[in-house]
């Protein structure tokens, strides 16, 4: 591995992201990284290819959030770090590899089903880190940008809106997040999605519980 590129890589996009908001920072793409190293190495990938995946997946947020989602964050991302990665000095074939994870890592809409082993494992990482307790306090940290009340269970889900004061960290969950564990890509994934998943559906229960004076 290109062991300065990579680092320069790193740097670029620590500066990048730490302007970002809260739930798609720069902390979130240090725990997708995380993920990516563990799972890769599990599942035999080249790590090469998918730490520069890893760090460069969420590059295109900027682009996102100013056009208000109009602009896919994964195919803006995937043009920004072949820019940056060509300028680096990184191989074609490596820039190819890179990109092909970035624009494949959202997985919905106009992008493509993940077709590599490092991409997959990228789309893995990063729904994974929507799981578990990490899940759990970024549902939260998500509902008090949008202003949304601590939990609502009185409201009928079917009649709230996203991105408004009833899109509760309960309402993400019952609404995105209980279906990640059915989208997992490999088998690493797939065993930890399972476990993150059961916490976040036990702690969902408490807190209801709790919140009605139950408990």
């Amino acid at each position: 591995m290109e062991t300065n590129g990579l680092d320069g890589v790193r740097e670029l996009c620590r500066r990048v992201l730490e302007e970002e908001a809260g739930a798609h920072g720069w902390d979130h793409a240090e725990r997708v990284w995380r993920l990516c190293r563990h799972i890769g190495a599990l599942e035999g990938a080249n790590l090469e290819i998918l730490e520069l995946a890893a760090l460069l997946h969420d590059i295109g947020r900027a682009e996102e959030s100013a056009s208000r989602g109009k602009v896919c964050h994964a195919v803006a991302g995937a043009r920004r770090a072949a820019n940056i990665l060509e300028q680096k000095g990184f191989s074609s074939e490596t820039v190819a590899r890179v990109t092909h994870c970035i624009a494949s890592h959202r997985f919905r809409g106009e992008n493509s089903r993940p077709q590599t082993l490092e991409a997959r494992v990228l789309f893995d990482a990063d729904k994974l880190d929507a799981l578990g307790a990490v899940g759990v306090g970024r549902a939260f940290l998500f509902a008090g940008e949008v202003g949304a009340r601590l939990h609502n269970p009185e409201v009928d889900i079917a009649e709230t809106r996203s991105y408004s004061r009833q899109d509760t960290a309960y309402r993400e969950f019952t609404v995105k997040l209980c279906k990640i564990r059915d989208r997992m890509l490999t088998e690493t994934g797939r065993r930890m999605a399972e476990d993150r998943h059961a916490f976040m559906v036990s702690f969902f229960r408490r807190l209801d519980l709790e919140v009605r004076g139950d408990r």
